[in-house]
């Protein structure tokens, strides 16, 4: 069944049925202050941080998935009859002769609900204005009708009694306490004073006067109620509650009286500290709430901001646009996926329906692969994220698990111990330099010093090359990096006595990659000693080969796993995936692996990780996926982050149907017409689908804040598509199905404006027979950076 489409020109999303298989949800705002919001306005707002400045509450695994939310009641006063702007909570029936009409738009950093029920109409946007700690309800109520009609509009959040999430939902013999929440000319004001600090809060109605307000939550909804039906909203009247203790809520009623045809707007807003004073939190200053709301909650204004956000999201999704024959890959590339990364950019692993705050900081090993997919389109933002992340690398070379940049200290962070470290988290920053370097052109970057989190400072490169000397320091008696806390695979532990073929591959990418980069900067010696290391690597390498595929890593008891000879886990994803990507396989054992790969974990659903799914322990091993059931997560899962790599291998092998075949797969946009099987949002990303071992093989889970995301855009438009950056200038090597005529890429590089034009007139899937600059042609594959001007066109020729 279809719930929505793609609405390319306005870069929307618009659900056309609100009762979606489960909550298909949007981000709002930036890293000041963020929000998740539903397409039923559930979710959540936080400010700068989702685990200790949560505003707006958030019961996790709840049933419904996302409430409480952000609600906005419509009565009619002389009925009595009332619904919601958005179908819940009230749930109005959508079938019927009176059935409530919804339109959800999702746009980027906005939401629009549109809603027709008993003769009235309504939309209602939420987001937040940029550069803004606040975020608005803007509520445009429509009578269509030929008689005049009374309508009450009541507001309803529930506001976090405490910023920290765990204190507010767990600990509550103290955060019911705490809280005050008053009422004062239409300004509610919630306090919460602690010995270390003040959390404020403020919520405003504008464009109407308030004729009853509640900030008590269980006032405003009543005994034994629901949001789906609070007594205040049957009654048609708030109680003017204030709260000291227990819960605060945010309910600000006026009353419209709509003459035929009449439209009025009006406008809630939410926003962090004081209505009347100033409010610090030692960072940032924000202004009195009434200044605020005086400027900015007017139709104008609105109308203003909102334009302003598609302007600038406009302009961050510009510097890769893409023209291919399918369509639901355009969507994607072009505004969702490409979004998508610049959620996971901002947001990390932290803020989400799924991640309710715990991880409250960036993941080394996210951040670094987060950094890939838009070093093209903000690349000031990401070298400063990537300084963020090398002074979060130890002076012995490993990095931080996790990185908290409200209060990360460089040179004074503890050292953890060896078997604290994952072994793959410092082994991502040759990828993330690499692709800045490459994408700017600035090779000074490798000389740029930086301090260690621990002690210490050195050059980029020496950053780098100290990565390497960890994991080439820590490895086993065969010769292979030590599993240590765990590799990418967080749910095997090969521990320090183990070793992990993952972590091998990433070594070897790692040494030719640093490599490169010192030849770029005249450090032969360098490069000389990373070649020297990488052979006597690769000799290691030889003997983690299976016979038809490359093992997972050898236990502590030197049992090796992902082997032929087990009965469960025989084969692994990532190994062999990483063997093609990391250049240390050889071309026929790495189309050999691959096509094991082919036949034993695709599927029409996506590549899983291993088969068949473990049961049992496996000695010398930590083998937490057992927790899972088989096909569920990393026991069998589809865990689409490792599948996009499986795109990118059969691309690098120049298998472009297959390539083409493994996005295709877990491609979200390919499920709008199944949503019941995908159920997760078609224009995001999942973590995982569950595999074929699973009765629910098909449903995807955890969307949004995802690796899948950022390799998923890598895959496609650096390896299907094939236009990447390299020292020299734009590489151009596509891979594509045999069946496509060509494409189109239209590119931001180093301050020029590309379009480049492929054919392939002889329909073959990769071979570049011709490139050529604004007419002039060019050997090889790459369009020199020299040559590439702006407003150039660069025509390639497959065959």
């Amino acid at each position: 069944m279809r719930y929505g489409h793609f609405d390319d020109d306005a870069r929307e999303y618009v659900i056309t049925r609100p009762d979606t298989p489960r909550a298909w949800s949007n981000y709002l705002g930036s890293r000041l202050y963020g929000g998740i919001v539903t397409q039923n306005a559930g979710g959540y707002s936080f400010y700068r941080s989702g685990g200790t400045g949560r505003l707006l509450r958030m019961r996790f695994n709840g049933v419904p998935q996302d409430e409480p939310g952000r609600f906005v009641y419509l009565r009619d006063d002389e009925t009595g009859d009332y619904w919601s702007a958005s179908w819940q909570p009230v749930g109005k029936p959508l079938d019927g002769p009176d059935a409530y009409r919804a339109q959800v738009r999702h746009g980027l950093g906005y939401s629009v609900f549109d809603a027709s029920y008993a003769g009235i109409d309504t939309e209602t946007t939420m987001f937040v204005p940029r550069g803004q700690a606040f975020e608005h309800w803007s509520v445009r109520v429509t009578n269509p009708g030929t008689q005049t009609r009374t309508i009450s509009v009541l507001s309803y959040a529930e506001l976090a009694n405490e910023w920290n999430y765990r204190q507010d939902l767990e600990n509550l013999q103290y955060s019911q306490y705490v809280v005050r929440a008053t009422y004062a000319d239409g300004f509610i004001h919630r306090t919460n004073h602690t010995r270390d600090s003040t959390s404020e809060c403020w919520f405003a109605l504008s464009g109407a006067d308030v004729v009853s307000f509640d900030t008590d939550r269980d006032v405003f909804l009543g005994p034994y109620r629901t949001p789906s039906a609070p007594m205040a909203v049957e009654r048609g009247e708030c109680s003017g509650s204030e709260t000291v203790g227990d819960n605060a809520c945010a309910s600000l009623h006026t009353r419209l009286v709509l003459a035929p045809g009449e439209t009025r707007q009006i406008v809630f807003t939410l926003g962090v500290g004081s209505p009347d004073e100033p409010w610090s939190d030692g960072t940032t200053t924000l202004r009195p709430g009434r200044e605020l709301v005086a400027e900015h909650a007017t139709p104008e204004r609105i109308a203003a901001e909102v334009d302003a956000l598609r302007d600038e999201w406009s302009a961050a999704l510009a510097p890769l646009q893409v023209r291919t024959p399918d369509a639901q890959l355009d969507s994607m590339v072009n505004v969702w996926n490409a979004y998508q990364t610049h959620m996971t950019f901002s947001w990390s692993r932290g803020v989400s329906l799924i991640e309710a705050g715990d991880r409250d900081g960036l993941g080394f090993r996210d951040t670094a692969q987060d950094i890939l997919a838009v070093v093209h389109s903000i690349p000031e933002a990401a070298r400063e994220r990537l300084d963020l992340l090398l002074t979060g690398q130890t002076a012995e070379g490993g990095g931080l698990p996790l990185i908290k940049p409200l209060t990360h200290t460089p040179g004074k962070e503890a050292t953890p111990r060896l078997e604290e470290y994952r072994s793959d988290d410092a082994l991502w920053l040759p990828l993330s330099v690499t692709a800045l370097v490459n994408e700017t052109g600035d090779v000074g970057y490798l000389d740029q010093v930086l301090p260690y989190a621990d002690s210490g400072e050195d050059t980029v490169l020496g950053h780098l090359v100290q990565a390497l000397r960890f994991s080439l320091e820590h490895r086993g008696e065969h010769g292979l990096v030590q599993g240590l806390a765990a590799d990418w695979n967080d749910c095997l532990q090969f521990g320090v006595e183990g070793e992990s073929m993952f972590s091998t591959f990433l070594l070897a990418h790692g040494l030719r990659a640093v490599s490169e980069l010192a030849a770029l900067v005249d450090r032969g010696d360098v490069a000389a000693w990373c070649v020297e290391q990488l052979t006597f690597l690769l000799e290691a390498v030889e003997g983690a080969w299976d016979g038809d595929w490359y093992i997972r890593g050898i236990s502590a008891v030197g049992t090796p796993l992902g082997s032929a000879d087990a009965d469960e886990g025989r084969i692994y994803l990532e190994p062999n995936v990483w063997a093609v990507i990391s250049g240390a396989a050889s071309p026929g054992r790495a189309r050999h692996a691959m096509d094991h790969v082919h036949e034993l974990l695709a599927s029409e659903h996506g590549v899983a990780l291993c088969a068949p799914p473990h049961t049992h322990p496996v000695e010398g091993v930590g083998l937490s996926l057992l927790v899972f059931p088989p096909g569920h997560k990393e026991n069998g899962g589809i865990f689409c982050h490792a599948a996009s790599w499986a795109v990118v291998a059969a691309a690098m092998l120049g298998q472009g149907e297959r390539a083409y075949e493994y996005y295709r797969a877990y491609l979200p946009a390919r499920y709008e017409d199944d949503a019941e099987t995908h159920q997760t949002e078609p224009y995001v990303y999942a973590q995982f689908t569950h595999g074929p071992a699973s009765p629910r093989f098909g449903q995807s889970r955890n969307p949004w804040l995802t690796g899948t995301a950022s390799w998923t855009y890598v895959a496609v438009t650096q390896r299907i598509l094939g236009v990447r950056p390299v020292p020299t200038g734009l590489k151009i090597d596509p891979c594509i199905p045999a069946a496509w005529d060509g494409f189109e890429v239209r590119r931001h590089f180093r301050g020029h404006e590309v379009t480049i034009r492929v054919t392939n007139p002889e329909h073959v899937n990769r071979g570049v027979a011709m490139l050529s600059v604004d007419g002039t042609a060019v050997d090889g594959d790459v369009a020199p950076a020299h040559l590439v001007q702006d407003g150039s066109v660069v025509d390639v020729v497959l065959g």
